[in-house]
């Protein structure tokens, strides 16, 4: 269930000026604080999206990073084995093999 922020209007409850408050999708937002029933908005909060963050943890979810390295040269930075280490321009024989993390 997702948590939302919000903000009193006027005085604040024991719950502060800003307070988090679980609901569901459908739910509708609340005008008035569920503690003291003051005025309160729902205000935007920063939100946390998780990324892959090195080249091992890219290359286990399945994805490959190439890095350009030289005019048609580019480096595998997520090569697996029997990965060519670098992709070269005219060298298809250094194309990445995809049928290690496509899968049906």
């Amino acid at each position: 269930m997702p948590v939302y922020e919000y903000e009193h209007q006027k005085k604040p409850c024991t719950l502060g000026k800003i307070f988090d408050y679980k609901q569901m999708l459908s739910d509708k937002q609340l005008t008035r604080c569920p503690h003291c029933s003051g005025p309160v908005q729902k205000i935007i909060s920063r939100i946390n999206i998780s990324c892959p963050k090195t080249n091992t943890e890219l290359r286990d979810l399945g994805f490959t990073k190439l890095v350009k390295r030289d005019d048609g040269v580019y480096e595998n930075m997520t090569a697996r084995d029997g990965d060519s280490r670098y992709m070269v321009k005219g060298k298809p024989d250094t194309i990445p093999n995809l049928s290690k993390t496509i899968s049906e």
